[in-house]
């Protein structure tokens, strides 16, 4: 089974930027979706951004115009440039792949994103 592991995260001042990756164990190219989540303390996971296998890209209306998701199968990863960032953008991130954004499978165990001056 192919496992998630995500990295880049870290502590950032308010309008900066951060890229965060997703290494793949194994293959990526028959996955369907990929996408993150982000968790914030005390609040729910939710959905940030995905990618399908076709080149479709989602973005939470919160993120859209600030973040921008990639994906490179050839070698197994899967990115989110985070621009403009904002305080409230802190969280706990995950990087997640399935057959769609509502119904993924396998998990990372996170990086944590801190947005604070």
């Amino acid at each position: 089974q192919v496992q998630l592991v995500e990295s880049g995260g870290g502590l950032v001042q308010p309008g900066g930027s951060l890229r965060l990756s997703c290494a793949a164990s194994g293959s990526i190219f028959n996955i369907n979706s990929m996408g993150w989540y982000r968790q914030a303390p005390g609040k729910e996971r939710d959905f940030v951004a995905a990618r399908s296998i076709g080149g479709i890209t989602y973005y939470a209306d919160s993120v859209k115009g600030r973040f921008i998701i990639s994906r490179d199968n050839a070698k197994n990863t899967l990115s989110l440039q985070m621009n403009s960032l904002k305080p409230e953008d802190t969280a706990v991130y995950y990087c997640a792949a399935g057959p769609n954004r509502d119904q993924y499978a396998l998990w990372g165990q996170g990086t944590q994103v801190t947005v604070s001056s």
